[in-house]
């Protein structure tokens, strides 16, 4: 019974330290655009419809949950294939959505929005930019794996990111799952171990991210 509950503890204190779920997804050098080599067709993102989702945590287990909202974008496609696009992030637009008290809340949005992290009033847009489109099979939560160059605080990296495609009458939607990014390759190193923050203090370089993107 004591070597349970000893186990027990154990995986209790290493979730609290975990960092978000999803598919860690590894920055590469931004990738060239060239423009799709056959017709296409542009169709502007819903905004209303398109959101954001984030999640940031501590060592210690707490975490916050929030929202971004999409500025602008189109999606691009070829007959009924997804083969480009592009959306604009408004960083101005950062939200916390957890239990945390409203006060507490604006504090930390403040925060975020300082240089410290995103550097709102300077880089008040950050952008994603789809490189290239892939099919998969065998993936429940993914039609398709989309790389593109994410951009925040003018430094681009290009990403792979799982997402569930749909292309019909009414429109067109990709949705991802939950992945994650090493905030510090965006150059977001407050808080970092990487930038000599002791542990107990310390909040995690893995943001996790969900993106909903619908046109009009």
């Amino acid at each position: 019974m004591k070597n349970i509950m000893i186990l027990a503890l154990a995986l209790m204190l290493a979730a609290c330290g975990a960092a978000p779920e999803g598919e860690q997804v590894e920055a590469q050098e931004a990738v060239e655009t060239t423009a799709p080599a056959v017709e296409t067709v542009s169709v502007a993102v819903d905004t209303d419809a398109s959101m954001i989702n984030w999640i940031g945590a501590k060592f210690t287990g707490d975490q916050h949950t929030g929202t971004i909202q999409i500025a602008e974008g189109n999606l691009m496609t070829a007959g009924s294939n997804l083969v480009g696009g592009n959306f604009i992030i408004d960083m101005s637009t950062i939200e916390v959505t957890d239990e945390t008290p409203q006060e507490m809340k604006a504090k930390l949005v403040g925060h975020l929005s300082t240089g410290d992290f995103f550097e709102v009033e300077k880089f008040g847009k950050a952008s994603f930019e789809i490189t290239s489109v892939e099919a998969v099979e065998g993936n429940a939560e993914a039609t398709h794996k989309i790389t593109g160059n994410l951009t925040m605080k003018d430094i681009s990296k290009s990403i792979t990111i799982p997402a569930m495609v749909s292309i019909n009458e009414s429109g067109i939607s990709a949705k991802t799952p939950q992945f994650v990014i090493d905030r510090t390759q965006w150059g977001v190193m407050y808080g970092s171990t990487a930038a000599g923050a002791l542990k107990d203090k310390a909040i995690k370089n893995e943001i996790a991210l969900q993106i909903n993107l619908s046109t009009k």
